[in-house]
């Protein structure tokens, strides 16, 4: 993980995530969590999955695996994944539409490529999130909601299309269920467009997904793959600088105690995470119907892998 230093006024830091190459071409970028940034208020993880071409025969294959204490945000940009959980959910998602799972007291739920895009091949490319639930909601009960693009609320003007895929931004309140203020969002600039952000949370970021941006009236810039992190009541205008571009509008409101991050498992308390590590050992965590294979528990805490 590589922080870029940056001048640029109302701008705090560059996050350059590496790109991680786990074979057959599909590469991952993780933006959050990183050594210089755990979390932009609630959102403590931030994955860039390809994009990748899968052959015929090939797809995605996370195994079943456990969440606690937080909710995942899937957002597809290209492609299908068939998302499977312990409530027994089976939901199809694509490009527009939003999966929230929200682990809460503990789920598990694997992710594939679908039977027929499997036989054909498909191009694969998504947004993976994590949002850290507050401490008083660590411990919900596990649901699941899908959201199709038609409930998405979006604005479009002056070449700026706003998606926003939860909480509030712009005038607009996203039907997402959340626990928190925050701020998740999909924007796309035609060439030379401006857009601003305003200081309505408290913290606030951008990841490059196309294309490079500009703060308006300053100099240097910020390309694909970049997590711009803006700071508290700054407001900033950006410019889609040389072409089109697409960016992820991440923020909300930090929470008052430090969150424990052991793979897939995220609490306030660190002997939660100790429990819920022994739970899925012993093989204590709800199954998810239709699938006989699951992730171990690895020994480095690192997050659960893709392939």
């Amino acid at each position: 993980m590589t922080l870029r230093t940056s001048d640029v006024e109302g701008v705090d830091m560059v996050i350059l995530p590496p790109v991680r190459d786990l074979g057959d071409g599909f590469t991952v970028r993780r933006a959050l969590p990183s050594a210089h940034r755990r979390m932009v208020g609630p959102f403590i993880f931030f994955d860039q999955m390809g994009p990748v071409r899968l052959d015929a025969g090939h797809g995605l294959d996370v195994r079943p695996h456990p969440h606690i204490g937080l909710a995942t945000v899937t957002h597809l940009l290209e492609g299908a994944i068939v998302h499977r959980d312990s409530l027994g959910s089976v939901q199809t998602i694509r490009p527009g539409e939003i999966n929230w799972m929200t682990a809460g007291s503990g789920i598990v739920h694997s992710e594939r490529t679908g039977d027929d895009l499997r036989a054909s091949g498909s191009t694969l490319s998504a947004l993976q999130v994590w949002v850290a639930l507050p401490k008083a909601h660590e411990e919900t009960a596990p649901t699941f909601s899908h959201h199709k693009a038609a409930e998405i609320p979006s604005i479009e003007a002056e070449g700026v299309s706003l998606t926003l895929i939860a909480g509030t931004s712009d005038g607009l309140r996203s039907p997402v269920p959340t626990f928190s203020d925050m701020l998740y969002a999909d924007i796309q600039l035609a060439a030379g467009a401006r857009y601003r952000v305003r200081a309505e949370h408290i913290e606030r970021a951008v990841y490059v997904v196309e294309g490079s941006i500009a703060v308006e009236g300053q100099s240097g810039g910020f390309t694909k793959g970049e997590l711009v992190v803006f700071r508290p009541g700054a407001e900033i205008v950006l410019r889609a600088d040389g072409g089109a571009a697409r960016l992820m509008l991440i923020g909300g409101e930090p929470f008052p105690e430090p969150r424990q991050l052991f793979w897939n498992f995220v609490s306030s308390d660190p002997d939660r995470i100790e429990q819920a590590k022994a739970d899925w050992r012993a093989r204590r965590f709800a199954a998810v119907p239709q699938e006989s294979e699951f992730i171990p528990l690895p020994d480095e805490p690192q997050p659960v892998r893709y392939p």
